[in-house]
């Protein structure tokens, strides 16, 4: 059987294809790295089934790569596929699936990280959802994911999006339980800049705007999402705050019915002790997430009456998924005293939706939010807003953008009276939209609606150790992790892997 040619088992692929490759001893890692490079195939794999920095020979002449990959990994439970120019590697279907210890579910579990190829770099807020259902998730800021998958949904595709990448389809059934590192390819295209330079940007901003109503909906609907707020003073953790939302979208035109927010659970942790002279606590965090949802809440730098006082620049075209986007960068000039960002908004080439927008409260103007974003506590101490950046994304589904992601990053200086040094607190905000329902969606009843214009975690009474359930939440950066396992309340799911 042995000497059977390829074809009578079925078409060939990159495993079939003999290769010469010497280069000695090398760490595992660097020996895919290697690979890689030679075949123009890129690996995706459970960090938790292949040992790293184990030493292995990488001296092969005229050997088929599934057996360079077999001798490599010295694991024969291990199976190869191709998908697109992708070799994913995972436990065959007839060995004990890996447990995941932190996190039992009765849904199986994706987890892992979505990285550049070619720098490794972790690309933060892409999207990662279900091709046929809307429910997904993004990464966080270190390219972390975690995504439940229903048990009627292992036949279903995974797509992977990022801004300037081509997308990405994993079978679902490839990714239960598996801790995966996604790499994304970037994508570059090549358009002569006197095509840029012949777009007037403020008249696409224009279309953007007349689109939103076909772009966005006239009808509600209905999300679940997943909300999240802290305060870091110096590197350590003051208070931590955590939700699961329903959410009542409102249609983007024709009402004027607004957005409604509905607490199914939440939890918070203080690291306040009395020796803290100042603790800093967010305000109304969680309606502001809702007001960033800048194609529905009309910000200056996309509303008719705005977009005369600001400047707008095209710096690029770039790939999403299988469309393309401007990028166009816009600021306020220094004459106007009613709009306030500096930022990038990418909008879509053809039907001119809104794909993301990354802006900020420009320094000349952030003074006159002094007030408006935190509360301090006791007197005598002057706080201050140093920086304030906010990146929002929607994610396109069957031709209609709903919104997928909030994020508000806050830096503040407070200084005591009669004292040299300041202290510097971070603050930051999170909304991440994992499911979207189109039927029947029903306003809230005005007793179960949330105080969304309160500081959120003094609405919260205790801390739930069993919190998540089935539901999909967005893991913490590194940073916040570290900050979380220093506290003395040992979180289950916040301890080392």
């Amino acid at each position: 059987m042995m000497l059977l040619p390829g074809s009578v088992f079925g078409q060939k692929t990159i495993l079939d294809q003999s290769f010469t490759i010497t280069k000695g001893t090398l760490k595992t890692g660097d020996a895919l790295d290697v690979i890689s490079s030679e075949t123009g195939f890129s690996f995706t794999y459970d960090s938790r089934i292949i040992e790293e920095d184990r030493k292995v020979q990488l001296n092969f002449t005229d050997v088929r790569l599934g057996k360079i990959l077999e001798s490599v990994l010295h694991n024969d439970s291990l199976t190869f596929s191709i998908i697109d120019k992708y070799i994913v590697i995972s436990k065959s279907r007839n060995q004990k699936p890996i447990e995941t210890q932190l996190y039992p579910r009765s849904n199986s579990l994706v987890t892992g990280v979505i990285v550049d190829e070619e720098t490794g770099d972790p690309l933060p807020f892409a999207t990662i959802g279900f091709k046929n259902i809307r429910r997904g998730t993004v990464t966080n800021n270190n390219g972390e994911f975690r995504l439940n998958i229903p048990p009627d949904s292992g036949n279903d595709t995974l797509h992977v999006s990022y801004l300037g990448y081509f997308g990405r389809e994993i079978p679902a059934s490839q990714a239960t339980g598996s801790d995966f590192r996604i790499t994304m390819r970037r994508e570059y295209i090549s358009i002569p800049e006197i095509i840029i330079h012949n777009q007037i940007p403020r008249e696409i901003i224009r279309k953007s705007y007349r689109a939103i109503n076909e772009n966005y909906g006239r009808t509600p609907a209905m999300m679940t999402g997943f909300y999240r707020e802290g305060v870091m003073k110096k590197n350590e953790l003051q208070n931590y705050s955590e939700a699961i939302l329903s959410i009542y979208k409102s249609p983007y035109s024709g009402t004027l019915q607004n957005d409604q927010v509905k607490i199914l659970k939440s939890r918070k942790i203080e690291n306040l002790d009395i020796s803290d002279t100042l603790a800093v606590r967010l305000k109304a965090g969680l309606s502001t997430s809702m007001d960033l949802d800048v194609a529905k809440n009309i910000f200056g730098f996309i509303s008719p009456e705005g977009i005369n006082s600001y400047e707008y620049r095209i710096t690029d075209i770039v790939t999403y998924n299988d469309e393309s986007a401007y990028v166009i960068e816009f600021k306020n000039q220094k004459y106007s005293e009613n709009q306030f960002f500096n930022g990038t908004i990418y909008i879509n080439t053809n039907d001119f939706g809104i794909y993301s927008a990354e802006f900020e409260i420009s320094p000349s103007t952030i003074d006159k939010f002094r007030d408006s974003f935190v509360s301090s506590s006791p007197g005598g101490f002057n706080t201050w807003p140093v920086s304030v950046k906010y990146n929002v994304s929607y994610r396109k589904m069957d031709g209609r953008y709903f919104l997928s992601h909030v994020r508000a990053d806050l830096l503040f200086n407070s200084k005591q009276k009669r004292k040299l040094f300041n202290s510097q607190f971070k603050v930051f905000f999170e909304m991440a939209v994992t499911e979207t329902n189109l039927i029947d969606p029903k306003r809230f009843d005005k007793e179960e609606l949330a105080p969304v214009h309160s500081v959120f975690s003094k609405t919260i009474n205790s801390y739930d150790p069993d919190f998540w359930g089935d539901q999909d939440f967005l893991r913490p950066e590194e940073n916040l992790l570290d900050a979380l396992k220093n506290i003395k309340v040992k979180l289950r799911e916040f301890s080392e892997e």
